[in-house]
C-alpha cells in the first residue's frame, strides 16, 4: 500500500495538451534539463506511446526492456525503471508502444485511474531524493493523461502561437476540473506556456494577446520561440542546451525554469 505522505517534497508535474505538435514533449525534456541545470534533481516520466522524450534522451529501444508500462501495469520496482540520463541530474523512465494497449488493459481496472499515483509513492523512489517529477502526456486526454492528471500536483499547458490555439484548451480545462473534482482535490494549472512562437508573425502576436486576455496570471511570461536548433537537438539525442547552449531555444528554457521555480517559491510563501 503506498504511503500518500511521501514525496511531498517532491513536486510532479504533467505536461499536457491533447492537440499534437505544440511542443510538448520538447517543453518536457528541455524543461527537465533546464532544472537540472539549476540543481535540482529530476524525473522524466515518458507517458507517450511514441516514446519521443526518450528518444530525444538518448534511450534507444535496445535500453527500454523495462518501461512505463511495466511501471503501470506491472510489479517492477521503480529502481529497476529508471535510468540515468546525459544529463547531471536527470533521470528518466522510458515508453515504448507498449502503452498503446494500456487504454484496453486498463478498462477492467478498478484503480485505473490511480496506478501511476501508486507507482511514483512507492518507497524505492525516495533514493532518488528528487525534487521534480515531470510527466510527458500523450496527445490525447485518455487514460493514460488521466492517470498522469490524478499523480501530478499541477498541470503545464503548452500552447501553440497559431490559428485555433485556444479551442482546444477548454477541453483540457474541463478534464483537469474533472479530475479535481473526482480523484485529486488539489490538481492545479501551473500554467500555460506558449511556444513555436513567431515575432515576425502578427497572428503570434494575436494568440499571445488572446491569452493573457483570457488567461491573465496563468500564462508565463517566459515564451519558447521557434527555433530550428529545438528542432535539430532531439536528432541528435540532445536536449537543446547540450546541443546549442547559447541558441535562442536555450536561453527560452532557461528562463521557463527560473520562472517555474520563482513562481514556485511565491506560492510556498502564500499557503
Amino acid at each position: 500500500m503506498p504511503d500518500f505522505s511521501r514525496l511531498k517534497h517532491t513536486k510532479i508535474i504533467a505536461i499536457a495538451n491533447q492537440k499534437g505538435g505544440v511542443g510538448k514533449t520538447t517543453t518536457t525534456i528541455n524543461l527537465c534539463a533546464a532544472l537540472a541545470e539549476q540543481g535540482r534533481r529530476v524525473l522524466l516520466v515518458d507517458l507517450d506511446p511514441q516514446g519521443n522524450a526518450s528518444t530525444g534522451l538518448g534511450i534507444g529501444n535496445d535500453k527500454r526492456d523495462l518501461t512505463t508500462y511495466d511501471l503501470i501495469l506491472g510489479d517492477t520496482s521503480p529502481n529497476d525503471i529508471i535510468q540515468p540520463t546525459g544529463v547531471e541530474n536527470l533521470y528518466i523512465i522510458p515508453a515504448t508502444t507498449d502503452l498503446s494497449s494500456a487504454d484496453i488493459e486498463l478498462t477492467a481496472n478498478e484503480k485505473r485511474s490511480f496506478l501511476l499515483r501508486d507507482a511514483l509513492r512507492q518507497p524505492a523512489i525516495d533514493s532518488l531524493d528528487l525534487d521534480y517529477i515531470l510527466i510527458d502526456c500523450p496527445p490525447s486526454l485518455n487514460i493514460l493523461t488521466v492517470n498522469a492528471m490524478v499523480a501530478s500536483d499541477s498541470v503545464l499547458v503548452p500552447l501553440q502561437a497559431e490559428f485555433f490555439a485556444l479551442e482546444g484548451l477548454s477541453q483540457l480545462m474541463t478534464t483537469v476540473r474533472e479530475v479535481r473534482q473526482t480523484a485529486n482535490q488539489s490538481l492545479r494549472i501551473e500554467g500555460i506556456v506558449l511556444t513555436m512562437y513567431d515575432r515576425r508573425n502578427n497572428l503570434s502576436q494575436q494568440v499571445e494577446d488572446d491569452a493573457r486576455e483570457n488567461l491573465r496570471d496563468l500564462v508565463f511570461k517566459t515564451i519558447i520561440p521557434r527555433n530550428v536548433r529545438l528542432s535539430e537537438a532531439p536528432s541528435f539525442a540532445m536536449t537543446v542546451l547540450s546541443y546549442d547552449t547559447h541558441s535562442r531555444g536555450s536561453v527560452a528554457y532557461r528562463a521557463l525554469a527560473k520562472e517555474l521555480l520563482v513562481r514556485e517559491k511565491q506560492n510556498r510563501g502564500t499557503t
